[in-house]
């Protein structure tokens, strides 16, 4: 019997990498019996070992557990996003924040091809982020702007990095460690999205220390998993004005002397992380009546 960490699954067959060769594995079927799927980053235990074939036999408790990706004991999300080509998308930002923060993992915004546009622009996301908490990384793969830096972000931990399809992760990735040599591909002219070029998630170990996943492009995110009661703890300048608010419960929507919005009004806080708020709370609400 062997540990290891499964690094790549596709198709019911899992490589698992362990301290002397990495072995494909099958899952027991006591597996799909207790309907456990093995994740990519889980740490399990192999027996049945024939040449560099085994089956996986345990799988050790989970530290954390993410949905979108499907992903195990990852501990930081790189979460990136293109400043142009692909045009942000702020909303799918925020509802991946709250992922992040409902698993408990360090959060780094990474803000890519920061070359293409204004530093007035850049530096006025820069700070409605700050603001909420988050460490940011401004990036340039064509001028090798911020790459140490996330380089060492990454040391020594098991980061996945995740974000719309065409921002540059895997340019990103191949910029930090270039035996990698994953597929990179353009932004598609006529939708102005990215085209996927990651199939799969996939588990790589790095010269400096730590692990990352480079995981297939998302497009939306459920967020059915939290109550409409949590929503503000997922948005912290938000809900470190709550206490303010005249009414207890206050969930800063139609509520008067709401401290929250006055915050919005004389913008102390980001108008559209606000409006985001409103829609997820609205979402939840209407998850509730079906």
């Amino acid at each position: 019997m062997q540990e290891g960490i499964i690094t790549k699954g596709v198709g019911g067959l899992y490589e698992v990498k362990t301290d002397n060769k990495t072995y494909q594995c099958r899952a027991r079927g006591l597996f799909r019996k207790k309907k456990i799927t093995p994740l990519v980053g889980d740490r399990v235990k192999i027996d049945e070992i024939q040449d560099d074939n085994g089956y996986i036999i345990e799988i050790m408790n989970r530290s954390t557990e993410l949905i979108r990706p499907p992903v195990a004991n990852v501990n930081q999300a790189i979460i990136v996003f293109a400043i142009k080509k692909p045009m942000p998308n702020f909303w799918l930002l925020d509802r991946f924040l709250i992922l992040a923060e409902k698993e408990n993992l360090d959060v780094v915004i990474c803000i890519n091809k920061v070359d293409l546009d204004s530093s007035e622009e850049i530096e006025k996301i820069n700070k409605i982020y700050e603001k909420a908490g988050y460490k940011i990384i401004n990036t340039s793969c064509k001028k090798d702007l911020g790459i140490n830096e996330l380089r060492n972000v990454l040391q020594n931990k098991i980061s996945v990095f995740s974000g719309p399809s065409g921002v540059g992760k895997s340019t990103l990735l191949n910029m930090i460690q270039p035996n990698l040599q994953l597929k990179t591909g353009d932004v598609s002219k006529k939708t102005s999205r990215g085209k996927h070029t990651t199939r799969h998630t996939e588990l790589m170990e790095l010269e400096n220390g730590g692990w990352v996943l480079d995981t297939p492009g998302f497009s939306s995110l459920e967020l059915s998993f939290i109550e409409e009661d949590e929503l503000e703890l997922y948005f912290n300048e938000i809900h470190d004005l709550s206490e303010h608010c005249k009414f207890r419960g206050c969930k800063h929507n139609k509520e008067p002397k709401c401290a929250v919005k006055e915050a919005v009004e004389k913008n102390e806080i980001s108008k559209f992380r606000y409006e985001n708020y409103l829609l997820f709370l609205n979402e939840l609400k209407d998850n509730r009546r079906y």
